[in-house]
């Protein structure tokens, strides 16, 4: 069985969904310690052909709280977010089709910041077609006190895993034989990011799925999910 491990990102890149889609389940971490200036609650759209940062303000709390502790700030207005999306993308060939479906994530009644983003990426898992089982860490039966790979054993281990696949940036931070030894293949995946039409406007990679959304097809996105992307070992993760 193949597992992927990941924090809750924000509108993540298309990368993210084809990790996704390539596990049989994926682990989402609610049970770590939230970073700051991550993409747990932000993420880039494209605005005037410039990519322009949207963020899900956080309320004011400890910087040691795991991120399903934190909340949403009180002065978050998704109509306010809403309505930069809508300046951004109204002109765009599939805005009319992916409006109420944006609405909707940036409408959540949910203000627990893990909550908000765990039901838009599950919105958006549903949208493309991902019948992958989403976990979440803290069902698992996982001591919190591991860190880094260790962690991450422990979480294959949990949830039966025999394949590990992380994304391509990922590759400094894991030792192939310490997967071996617990019996688990450890590989890569390096997303090819192919330019697709952004209404004329230079090329713009990386950006939230919201974008691909917005320009390509929806078949024609779907298979760039399941097959833009190239998974190679730890040894080859340059290639």
């Amino acid at each position: 069985m193949r597992v992927g491990i990941m924090q809750p990102y924000f509108l993540p890149y298309i990368g993210y969904f084809q990790l996704i889609n390539l596990c049989d389940k994926f682990v989402i971490y609610d049970d770590i310690q939230f970073t700051k200036r991550g993409w747990i609650n932000r993420n880039r759209i494209l605005a005037r052909g410039q990519p322009l940062t949207v963020t899900i303000p956080v309320a004011k709390d400890s910087d040691f709280l795991d991120i399903c502790r934190r909340e949403v700030a009180g002065d978050f207005k998704s109509g306010k977010m809403m309505n930069i999306f809508r300046e951004s993308y109204r002109g765009a060939p599939f805005w009319t089709e992916q409006e109420q479906m944006l609405g909707e994530i940036l409408g959540s009644s949910d203000r627990n910041l893990f909550g908000f983003v765990a039901n838009s990426l599950r919105e958006l898992v549903g949208r493309l077609e991902i019948d992958t089982e989403l976990v979440v860490s803290s069902t698992l039966d996982v001591d919190r006190r591991l860190v880094g790979q260790e962690r991450v054993v422990a979480t294959c281990q949990a949830i039966g895993a025999t394949d590990y696949v992380n994304p391509i940036g990922g590759r400094e931070l894991y030792t192939r034989s310490y997967f071996a030894e617990s019996g688990i293949e450890l590989s890569f995946l390096k997303s090819k990011l192919t330019p697709y039409d952004q209404g004329g406007a230079p090329w713009v990679e990386a950006l939230s799925i919201i974008d691909g959304m917005m320009f390509v097809e929806p078949e024609e996105l779907r298979s760039r999910v399941v097959n833009d992307y190239v998974v190679c070992s730890r040894t080859s993760a340059a290639e």
